[in-house]
């Protein structure tokens, strides 16, 4: 996946509205109209640059798939010769969408 991809998975996960590109920044829909429309914009994270961004995203899961990403996390680090705890941004984003099963294509390097 290319890093617009996986910012555009792991925020389309965290809720936001049909997360896109605009002019290199990505952003979404801020709101729905009673008619089903969307309108106004909202910022999104650069979740794989942002460890904090990360942090908020891994607050969605529940217990067991808070075991299922670490052990991703885990294997993602252990192949790169890193720990788990010091897991870059990027690396995070990968282990939380394998976690979801929303990963495409092959790991990141």
């Amino acid at each position: 996946m290319t890093d617009e991809q996986i910012n555009i998975a792991v925020a389309e996960v965290c809720g936001f509205l049909r997360p896109r590109y605009s002019n290199g920044v990505l952003v979404a829909y801020a709101h729905t109209s009673p008619d089903g429309g969307f309108f106004g914009t909202t910022g999104v994270p650069d979740y794989i640059n942002d460890l904090n961004a990360m942090h908020e995203a891994e607050k969605i899961f529940d217990h067991a798939l808070y075991c299922r990403y670490i052990n991703e996390l885990c294997d993602i680090t252990i192949k790169r010769n890193n720990s788990m705890y010091m897991a870059t941004a990027r690396q995070r984003a990968e282990a939380f969408l394998k976690t979801l099963d929303k990963w495409e294509g092959t790991p990141i390097e």
